[in-house]
């Protein structure tokens, strides 16, 4: 594919060469040349050309007009005006077909075959599915076709020369989109000082309870206690209270046992 590449830039360089240096009819057949030729689908820079600027009147008016319809056209509007433009062969035919299945990719990543049909005219599904497979070779579109549901799905598709009367509304819908990047860098900076401030939060919690504890410990360290003690202390405090009779029973067992413990003996005599 690279190698592809680089041959159909080496073709539009020997082309744009030529393109300055003939006029008249030989310019107008090399125009058909290079709209017939592989791997060539950029036609902006001919046009910019004088030699080619000088066929927009006169009798060559129609090979101009031809060149610049496959720079920003489609197949379908060389059918509503074939009547005035030269006659394609059929490789300019798929080329230009080719072109249009990039524009409809541009609006949309999935084409249903039916739209695909009419706006190339075609006669079938295997003449559409012959030519999409042709241009996927060529690199012009990277998709896959889902015959089940009848679609092309693209996920890639080269890009088409630029009107210049384009360029204007281009540049105001990157503007738009600056400014939506603008604001959403403003939120999340917004956000970070919002977590910034969370986190210095928490830090000086956590440095009060650090001080804290650690002057519960010097104040332990200076009454004799320790940490074990205090703990033990805090446990004994919060044991619940027995009830009343475990009390009364408790008692009773200490009485037992302080007779039993008396150590008294007593003699038949006494």
């Amino acid at each position: 594919m690279a190698s592809e590449v680089k041959a159909s830039g080496q073709s539009l360089e020997q082309f744009l060469l030529l393109a300055k240096t003939v006029r008249g009819a030989a310019l107008v057949a090399l125009i058909n040349q290079l709209l017939e030729v592989p791997g060539v689908y950029v036609f902006g820079e001919f046009l910019e050309i004088p030699n080619i600027q000088e066929l927009m009147t006169g009798p060559y008016a129609p090979s101009y007009q031809l060149l610049s319809l496959f720079a920003y056209g489609t197949f379908s509007d060389y059918m509503a005006n074939a009547a005035n433009l030269p006659a394609l062969t059929a490789a300019q035919k798929n080329k230009l077909r080719h072109l249009s299945i990039v524009s409809m990719a541009a609006r949309v990543k999935c084409i249903p075959y039916s739209v695909l049909l009419l706006e190339l005219e075609l006669k079938n599904l295997r003449e559409l599915e012959d030519l999409i497979i042709e241009a996927i070779y060529a690199d012009v579109v990277q998709g896959k076709l889902d015959q089940r549901n009848q679609l092309l799905e693209v996920d890639y598709s080269i890009g088409r020369d630029i009107r210049p009367q384009d360029i204007s509304s281009m540049a105001r819908t990157l503007q738009e989109w600056c400014s939506s990047c603008e604001a959403v860098l403003i939120g999340i900076e917004d956000q970070i000082g919002r977590a910034d401030q969370y986190k210095e939060h928490q830090l000086k919690v956590k440095q009060q309870v650090d001080s804290e504890v650690l002057n519960l410990k010097k104040t332990l360290k200076a009454t004799g206690g320790s940490v074990q003690e205090s703990e033990q202390h805090v446990m004994e405090t919060r044991e619940p209270a027995a009830p009343p009779d475990q009390r009364q029973s408790a008692k009773k067992a200490s009485k037992v046992k302080g007779l039993r413990g008396s150590g008294k003996i007593w003699s038949k005599s006494n």
